[in-house]
C-alpha cells in the first residue's frame, strides 16, 4: 500500500469520528461476508471439484476475485487500524492529526494491480493493471462486485449440487429396481421397447449425474430481471425427461405384472366369448336355412365364417403364458379382448340379419290373430268377408315357402276390412241407442 493522496479539506473532529463510525461498520459488514464466504460449502465443494466447461472458466475468475478480495480487505483494514490508532492519542486531535485523518479517511490507496486482476466488466484478454488509487468508500464498492461475483458461482453451484445428485441417485436406485422386476417378467433389452428405453435411462442418468458434477453451472437457469447473486434455478429438464421415462417404464411393467397375475382368467373368459361367437354363427348359418325354405322372394344376406384367426391368436396367446413370455402377452389379450367383443358383435348382427324375415311374418301373424280376437269381441266372427280375408291371409303366413310381401297386403286387407266393420258396428249402436232414448222421452 502506498502514501494516501491529496484529500481536499481537512475534517473536524465531529466529521472524522462519524468517517470512522460508519467505516468501522463497513468493515465489520465486510469481514462478515467474507467469513461467511469462506465457511460456504459450495466453495469448500467447488475448491475440492475436478471442475470442466463453464464452471471451470467461471470458478476460475471467482478465485481471482476471492483473492482481491482479502487483498482489499487488508488494505483496507490497515488503513483504518492506522486511522483507529490516530484518533486514539488524543481526545482533542490537533491540527496536524486531522489533516492526516483527512488523508487516510479521504485520500486514496495505490492498491497493487494483483489486487484488481479480475474485476467486473474487466475483458477477459485484458491485462491488469500493475496499480490503481482508490478510496475507501470506491474500494467498498469494489470488494462488493467481487463478492457478489463469487457469491454468485459458489450459490449457484452449491443449489445444483444440493438438487440434482441426490435426486439422480434415488432415481437411479428406483431404476435399478424396475429393472430388476423388469428382467424377472422377461422385459429384456433388444426383446422389448420398455427394456430399450431402461437401458438408455441408465446411460442418460449415469451421463448426468457426471456432468451435474464436474460442471454444476451448465445446468443452472438465471432468474431474468434479477440482479442478485445467485439468483435463479437448477435446470432439471434432463433429470425430468429421464423421470417421465423411467414413471412410462414402470407402468408397462405393472402392466405385465397384471397380465402374470390374471392371465388364466382373461384367456378363459376370451374362450367364452369366441365359443358364443362361433354358436352365433351357427345359429345364424341354421336360421339362414330355415328362412330359405320357409320365406320366398326375400334376399337373405350370408353368415360369415368361423374366426378361425382369432382362435389361432388365441393359441399363440395361450402358448406365451406357458412360457411365461408376458411381455409379449400383454399387448397381445388386449388386442384379443378388443376384437373377440367386436366378433361377438358381428355374430350377433348376422344372426338378427338372417332371422329378420321370420321376425316380420312372426310379426303378422301376432297382428292378424290379434284383430281376429277384437272382432270376436266385438260380435263379428261370423262375417263373411271377414272370415274369407283372413282365412285368405292366414293360408300365406301358414304355408311354405312364405311370400312375405303378398301375405304382408293380405294381412293389411284383413285388418283394413275389420277396422270399417268395427266402425260400423259402433255406428249402429250409437244410433240404437238414440232411438231409445227417444222412446222414453215420449
Amino acid at each position: 500500500m502506498g502514501t494516501a493522496g491529496p484529500a481536499g479539506e481537512v475534517m473536524s473532529r465531529e466529521e472524522a469520528d462519524r468517517a470512522l463510525e460508519r467505516l468501522d461498520a463497513e468493515h465489520e459488514a465486510v469481514e462478515s461476508s467474507l467469513l461467511a464466504l469462506q465457511d460456504h460449502a459450495g466453495r469448500r465443494l467447488l475448491e475440492g471439484a475436478r471442475l470442466t466447461g463453464t464452471t471451470a472458466h467461471r470458478w476460475a475468475r471467482a478465485e481471482t476475485a476471492i483473492t482481491s478480495l482479502w487483498n482489499g480487505f487488508e488494505a483496507y483494514s490497515r488503513t483504518l487500524e492506522r486511522a483507529r490508532e490516530l484518533r486514539a492519542r488524543r481526545r482533542w486531535p490537533s491540527r496536524d492529526d486531522l489533516a492526516e485523518l483527512t488523508r487516510l479517511l479521504r485520500g486514496t490507496l495505490t492498491v497493487s494491480g494483483g489486487a484488481l486482476a479480475g474485476s467486473p466488466g474487466a475483458s477477459l484478454t485484458q491485462s491488469p493493471k500493475l496499480a490503481e488509487e482508490l478510496t475507501l468508500s470506491r474500494l467498498v464498492e469494489r470488494m462488493n462486485e467481487w463478492y457478489a461475483q463469487a457469491l454468485d458461482v459458489v450459490a449457484a453451484a452449491d443449489s445444483v449440487w444440493s438438487a440434482l445428485p441426490a435426486r439422480i441417485d434415488l432415481l437411479a436406485a428406483e431404476l435399478g429396481r424396475v429393472r430388476s422386476l423388469a428382467h424377472s417378467v422377461g422385459v429384456r433389452p433388444g426383446e422389448h421397447p420398455a427394456a430399450d428405453d431402461l437401458e438408455r435411462t441408465t446411460t442418460e442418468l449415469a451421463a448426468l449425474r457426471e456432468e451435474v458434477v464436474a460442471d454444476p453451472l451448465a445446468f443452472w437457469t438465471p432468474t431474468s430481471g434479477s440482479g442478485a447473486p445467485g439468483g435463479g434455478r437448477p435446470d432439471t429438464t434432463r433429470y425430468d425427461n429421464a423421470a417421465r421415462t423411467l414413471e412410462d417404464v414402470r407402468r408397462e411393467i405393472d402392466a405385465v405384472l397384471a397380465v402374470r397375475q390374471d392371465a388364466e382368467t382373461r384367456l378363459m373368459t376370451l374362450r367364452d366369448v369366441l365359443s358364443r361367437a362361433d354358436r352365433t354363427l351357427a345359429e345364424a348359418r341354421a336360421a339362414r336355412g330355415e328362412v330359405l325354405a320357409k320365406i320366398a322372394a326375400w334376399d337373405v344376406p350370408a353368415v360369415s365364417g368361423p374366426p378361425t384367426a382369432l382362435q389361432e391368436q388365441l393359441a399363440t396367446a395361450a402358448e406365451h403364458r406357458r412360457y411365461a413370455r408376458w411381455h409379449r402377452l400383454s399387448p397381445l389379450l388386449e388386442s384379443l379382448e378388443e376384437r373377440a367383443e367386436e366378433e361377438l358383435e358381428r355374430a350377433r348382427a348376422e344372426l338378427s340379419a338372417v332371422t329378420a324375415p321370420l321376425a316380420v311374418r312372426a310379426e303378422l301373424r301376432g297382428r292378424l290373430d290379434a284383430y281376429k280376437a277384437k272382432v270376436a269381441q266385438n260380435g263379428l266372427a261370423e262375417d263373411r268377408v271377414l272370415i274369407e280375408r283372413y282365412d285368405a291371409a292366414r293360408r300365406m303366413l301358414w304355408s311354405a315357402p312364405c311370400d312375405l310381401r303378398a301375405a304382408e297386403e293380405a294381412v293389411l286387407r284383413y285388418q283394413r276390412a275389420a277396422q270399417e266393420a268395427l266402425a260400423q258396428r259402433q255406428r249402429e249402436a250409437r244410433h240404437t241407442a238414440g232411438g231409445a232414448m227417444n222412446m222414453g222421452a215420449e
